[in-house]
């Protein structure tokens, strides 16, 4: 009978330390310290993810390829970070509404960008004088081409020469491989407010392309998008960002670079000011212009080179050819 008893408290203990040991490895998926910060960030539970590393382990990849599937799905991630709102009735009448699919994702992509990328923004002004004249003097030559010649879609072929010149600022950085990756081609999206949100149309090889057919391309792609009748193909590939509200108004933002990109232009509204030129001050018309951009690939110093060299080449075109 003692013999039983030992018998069944070692088998006792036994079951209880696989169980221990099953729960143990359930709750520690391998993982690096920056992929469970990640997976914390984005309200991910890791120990759900199907792991694609080596020996099991979870990476970034897993994660974003998570939420991919949750988003494609109709659901959403929660940060888990987030505190528990009060009851807002308590003070007032309220209205809920759930979010659009489109609100919900740019929520999503906005807390992935602003939790994982180190970012500055740097601030200049263009001079863009004589640039408002000439786009003034060919406004009827791109109509009747189709398109519309603004501010936005010079800046697209000033974008493109730019990240010719900075190779930086038209790559992306793999931290799982330590690797930068160097696009040898140039897609410029840009940003256009819609009724349903902000959405990106990018136009593809700008480099092959004339201002003229730019304008005509972008003024398509911004009707679609607020048509709902741009696709998701239209949106994809971009390598830079160009996001303007100087139509709106405003004097400066700092926007948000958009994964995995390493960079985003801001652009104000211009507005004439007194600038010291040829020893006497001068009415100017002066654009504010906002870099935005990953410190993990770009120095300051090279952003603003970047950003004053696209200065310059608004002040002066003529400069971007020669």
């Amino acid at each position: 009978m003692k013999d039983q008893k030992s018998d069944d408290k070692i088998e006792e203990k036994k079951d209880t330390d696989d169980k221990k040991k099953v729960e143990t490895t359930k709750s520690s998926l391998p993982a690096s310290p920056s992929v469970r910060r990640l997976a914390r960030e984005l309200g991910v539970d890791i120990n759900s993810l199907t792991v694609s590393g080596e020996s099991g382990r979870a990476t970034e990849d897993d994660i974003k390829n998570y939420v991919k599937g949750r988003l494609n799905s109709g659901s959403t991630v929660t940060s888990p970070n987030q505190k528990n709102l009060p009851d807002f009735k308590k003070w007032g009448e309220v209205e809920i509404e759930s979010m659009t699919k489109i609100r919900s994702i740019t929520a999503e992509s906005m807390t992935y960008a602003w939790t994982t990328i180190p970012m500055v923004t740097q601030f200049d002004k263009a001079d863009i004088t004589q640039l408002e004249l000439f786009r003034k003097k060919n406004l009827k030559r791109v109509e009747e081409a189709g398109g519309h010649l603004t501010i936005t879609s010079i800046l697209v072929k000033v974008c493109e020469a730019a990240l010719r010149l900075f190779p930086q600022f038209n790559s992306s950085i793999d931290l799982q491989k330590k690797e930068v990756i160097y696009k040898k081609y140039f897609n410029i999206g840009v940003a256009v407010d819609t009724d349903r949100g902000l959405l990106v149309p990018v136009i593809k090889d700008a480099d092959k392309k004339s201002i003229t057919k730019i304008s005509k391309e972008l003024n398509d792609l911004a009707e679609k998008a607020r048509t709902k009748k741009i696709t998701p193909v239209e949106m994809e590939g971009g390598n830079f960002t160009i996001s303007n509200l100087g139509g709106i108004g405003g004097t400066a933002f700092t926007p948000i670079v958009y994964p995995p990109q390493v960079a985003i232009l801001g652009v104000s509204r211009g507005s004439m000011e007194a600038v010291y030129v040829n020893d006497k001050f001068e009415p100017r018309l002066m654009l504010p212009l906002l870099l935005t951009y990953d410190h993990r690939i770009i120095d300051g110093a090279d952003a603003a080179r970047f950003l004053r060299w696209m200065c310059e080449a608004l002040e002066n075109p003529f400069s971007m050819i020669l």
